[in-house]
């Protein structure tokens, strides 16, 4: 967490910067006007506000850090890959439910887009993906 608290310091620093070249950079483009008239303010609110969201960030990333009061496996130098390997739970390689699950976003897109149609067919598909993909391993050859 130490490495994202100073990557996120950095970007929100390398936002500032950029905020202020492009707040200078339309004055000095533009010396024939007032300068609060020269500067674009959308870009420069936006890149601010980018800058701060960045801070915000990593300021709550470095508290998070402290609160915890230990060290990640990332951060430690001596870690090996196995230190960060979380149990991440049971997958089922052989399943097809999720992409039937898929298909029902899919005709929920399209019918957004084309017709209205044809999401109650996407709804419809998307009940019995879900339902197949919770109980697959109630029925068949991997019931338990």
């Amino acid at each position: 967490m130490r490495t994202n608290t100073g990557l996120w310091w950095l970007l929100s620093g390398f936002f500032l910067l950029v905020a202020a070249t492009y707040t200078i950079w339309n004055i000095i483009a533009h010396p024939d006007r007032e300068w609060y008239h020269a500067i674009e303010w959308v870009g420069s609110v936006a890149l601010l506000f980018t800058a701060f969201m960045g801070a915000l960030i990593a300021f709550y990333i470095g508290r998070v850090h402290k609160a915890q009061g230990g060290e990640l496996p990332e951060d430690v130098l001596t870690a090996d890959i196995d230190d960060g390997d979380p149990e991440l739970g049971e997958f089922s390689p052989w399943s097809w439910w999720p992409i039937v699950l898929a298909f029902s976003a899919a005709l929920g897109m399209i019918g957004l887009a084309v017709g209205t149609w044809l999401m109650p067919i996407g709804i419809g598909v998307f009940v019995v993906a879900i339902v197949g993909w919770v109980y697959e391993y109630y029925r068949g050859y991997f019931a338990r």
